[in-house]
């Protein structure tokens, strides 16, 4: 009998920091600029993108120094994968910490990097470095993600 993966078999807190950092499925998502309704707190994302996410490989530019070289960054831990509503239904910090496991098209599932891509799950090719955007004009970016159709 084999043994289950980690993902199955540990609790966000019991990982250690190479798996916790291989749960990442590169989507992208969580680097879209956010904007937060101030009546409601419902968050919206918008096609703006972090300036230093690389829009195409989905991935931090600087990921050691983000939080010191953006200052609103968000550094994510096992609790805040539970607090933080805002992240995606795909995300899969959140799927594990709601005990729904990782998707199909996640790479320690697929075996393959490029599955959360062809599955239209993550930004490439949907966002625009916020560097490239007016300020006024981030509202007018507001937009919804695809869910899977095969999620689970």
């Amino acid at each position: 009998m084999s043994k289950p993966p980690f993902w199955e078999s540990l609790t966000l807190e019991e990982m250690d920091q190479q798996q916790w950092e291989s749960l990442c499925d590169g989507c992208g998502r969580c680097c879209a600029v956010k904007l937060q309704d101030n009546e409601t707190g419902t968050v919206h994302y918008t096609s703006a993108a972090c300036r230093l996410l690389d829009t195409e490989s989905c991935r931090c530019t600087d990921y050691t120094n983000r939080k010191r070289r953006v200052a609103d960054c968000l550094v994510l831990d096992p609790q805040a994968a539970l607090e933080f509503d805002w992240l995606p239904h795909t995300c899969a910090y959140r799927r594990i910490a709601e005990g729904r496991g990782l998707a199909w098209w996640h790479p320690l599932v697929s075996g393959d990097a490029e599955t959360v891509h062809a599955a239209g799950i993550s930004v490439r090719g949907q966002l625009i470095s916020e560097q490239y955007v007016h300020i006024e004009e981030i509202p007018m970016l507001v937009r919804t993600w695809k869910e899977s159709s095969r999620d689970d």
